[in-house]
């Protein structure tokens, strides 16, 4: 079978990889040749047009901006045209941001899939978007309708899908434990007195962190704290050696290896009740013990048996306090989370549902 899996940014995203690419190969095995198709080179187009967008910028900078994206447009339509050389496609997200549902299906000739790994049904009805709420407001909802199938990463976006598509699977957004696997030279083993806090994520997430300002701080006056911050801008937080890492797909599995404790802050919002658990499932399948604030995913992602919960600063900083005192206690959970993860999040459990929905897709749409 020939599928086309379609993404808004390429590599560099992690919806992207996680979502597509790392399927490719396991695809392959059962038959199935895949092409993936990005959009856009990385939320680096995006940022420069919004960065273009002042006063400030130039016109020319401007044009440049606007003159690329609309490249990228219409050779995605390019390569819509010439979808009927495939046999399905997935869709992750969107297949051009700010167009309407009923433009992108008039491309899409196809029988397709869609797949969704965060709260897209929001974008445009709240925050800076919300301005196209009565043009763009149902477009996720219509996308989902009319698909094959439908993949989601969370189980709030099954519950959000199936109200629209009776043919949802749950797919979490899952790692490749061949890739992401324990240190050989575990943290609990040749550390002490201390306790190195780790946190992976983007420069759109890591204002979460500041819920974790006041618990770290607390902490820091009774034992030294490194928190590592991957990917994104840290907070201030006095007392704490604070150490900004940018993120890169090489040095991501060494740089969990450093932590002792990997947390993943969440707000109590629609839009984060949708997240999938990705930042902690990495921590996990490399044996480090989590803490995690009980929102969407994450509640399913961290049993009582790898890791903990945590919704309050004073929540947090008694999981901080637990876990630095007791290494033990950290191997426990880093061991339970590794086999977790092996059975519930893994690329290996994973693949069988994709091909599952991708055979029974096949099955009710063959091609013509």
């Amino acid at each position: 079978m020939k599928i086309l899996m379609l993404s808004l940014y390429d590599e560099v995203s992690a919806s992207t990889r996680v979502r597509l690419l790392q399927y490719v190969n396991g695809l392959a095995l059962s038959s199935h040749s895949c092409r993936v198709n990005s959009l856009l080179p990385s939320n680096g187009v995006v940022l420069s047009l919004s960065r273009a967008s002042t006063i400030s910028c130039s016109l020319a900078r401007r044009c440049r901006v606007l003159l690329s994206i609309i490249t990228a447009y219409f050779r995605r339509v390019l390569i819509l045209s010439r979808s009927s050389d495939f046999d399905l496609a997935i869709v992750n997200g969107e297949l051009f941001p700010f167009f309407p549902a009923w433009i992108e299906k008039l491309f899409l000739s196809i029988p397709y899939i869609y797949d969704i790994d965060d709260a897209f049904y929001l974008k445009y009805r709240e925050g800076r978007y919300s301005f196209l709420r009565h043009v763009l407001g149902d477009k996720f909802d219509r996308m989902a309708a009319s698909a094959s199938a439908v993949t989601a990463g969370s189980p709030a976006l099954v519950v959000f899908a199936r109200q629209f598509n009776p043919k949802v699977a749950f797919l979490p957004s899952c790692v490749d434990t061949a890739r992401y696997q324990p240190s050989v030279f575990p943290s609990f083993n040749i550390r002490g007195g201390g306790i190195t806090i780790g946190w992976v994520g983007s420069p759109t997430t890591a204002p979460y962190l500041e819920s974790l300002v006041l618990p770290l701080q607390q902490l820091a006056l009774e034992i030294p704290v490194k928190f590592l911050v991957v990917g994104g801008p840290a907070p201030f937080i006095s007392g704490v050696e604070v150490i900004e890492h940018p993120w890169s797909l090489e040095q991501e599995v060494p740089l969990i290896h450093q932590f002792d404790v990997g947390v993943m802050p969440l707000p109590d919002t629609p839009w984060s009740r949708g997240k999938c658990a990705y930042k902690l499932i990495q921590c996990m399948a490399c044996a480090i013990p989590v803490i995690a604030s009980p929102v969407g995913a994450n509640v399913d992602a961290v049993p009582a048996s790898c890791g903990l919960l945590a919704g309050s600063p004073a929540e947090w900083l008694a999981g901080f306090r637990q876990l630095a005192a007791n290494p033990d206690l950290r191997k426990r959970l880093g061991a339970a989370g590794r086999q977790w993860v092996e059975q519930r999040y893994s690329l290996r459990s994973a693949l069988p549902v994709l091909e599952g929905v991708i055979r029974r897709a096949a099955v009710e749409h063959p091609r013509q």
